[in-house]
């Protein structure tokens, strides 16, 4: 199922997102992780490639596994800062071998070791080579206060544009903790002709220290009300999940309130993170 036809349906909706395991003897529990999160009944549930393909080897064996498992779509996620060409189109054929027709296509982070082909340059490049290679329904990502890496956001807008003409379907935003930055998003990037659906991703910080690396990784900016809750309960592991939750929750709810269909949960394979978003939003999306 092509995931452009669930996001074009006026029901809301939202979707979760697993990564894979390091190691293939983590594979099952990882797999028990996103099966718990499928039994909610997402729209979809999207797989990531891991830092610099990191985990690349086991995205399309995980995807596969949930869809045939669980009967739940799946978004598999590609990346090319690390890929030639070559490497592109041998995943793209596993894809198509495994039955997966929605992909993700980033140009991903740059790894640690500063490893890098230069087949690509661009997301842009990446998501018209997809759409080349197949009829696949091809997402992308979008940065509500710019990418980190691009020092003006009419540049970064510019950018995401292309990436649009070259083939998006729809895109999917890095977490934000305001939802007015996404709202004002929503208004800048309209002006300049992009008019794909746009879904928000949303990440429960469930600790202190996951707060800390989020936003080193991304730089999304904390609000003060945010940062006090943080700064409150952090030291109690059980508290600041529950309140890092309800914040999720809460922008989740705003976000309906205001007319947005569809939204994306960076889960972080934590079942019980997703279980709990979902009991507080029961009477709000009917999954």
């Amino acid at each position: 199922m092509k995931i452009i036809d669930t996001i074009k349906s006026d029901q809301v909706t939202l979707s979760f997102e697993v990564f894979p395991p390091k190691t293939s003897d983590k594979f099952e529990n990882t797999y028990r992780a996103a099966e718990r999160i499928a039994a909610l009944n997402p729209s979809y549930i999207s797989v990531t490639y891991g830092a610099g393909g990191g985990t690349s080897m086991f995205t399309a064996e995980l995807a596969q596994k949930i869809h045939q498992q669980t009967g739940v779509p799946v978004l598999a996620h590609l990346t090319c800062v690390s890929s030639t060409h070559e490497t592109v189109e041998r995943t793209l054929q596993e894809y198509k071998k495994r039955g997966l027709e929605n992909i993700l296509a980033l140009r991903g982070d740059i790894p640690e070791d500063g490893q890098i082909e230069h087949d690509y340059k661009y997301a842009s490049q990446l998501v018209a080579e997809v759409k080349r290679a197949g009829d696949f329904c091809v997402g992308g990502a979008c940065y509500p206060e710019g990418h980190i890496e691009c020092a003006h956001k009419a540049d970064d807008i510019a950018h995401l544009k292309e990436k649009v003409e070259a083939g998006c379907d729809f895109l999917t935003t890095q977490m934000f903790f305001d939802n007015n930055i996404f709202y004002n998003f929503l208004y800048r990037v309209k002006d300049v002709g992009i008019n794909v659906p746009i879904i928000p991703g949303i990440m429960p910080i469930t600790t202190e220290k996951q707060l800390a690396r989020s936003v080193a990784m991304s730089g999304t900016n904390v609000p003060e009300r945010f940062r006090a809750i943080v700064d409150h309960f952090g030291p109690d592991p059980e508290a600041m999940r529950q309140a890092g939750i309800v914040y999720a929750s809460e922008q989740i709810i705003d976000l309906v309130a205001n007319g947005v269909r569809h939204i994306h949960v960076y889960s972080m394979n934590k079942p019980s993170v997703a279980e709990a978003i979902m009991q507080n939003l029961s009477h709000i999306i009917t999954l």
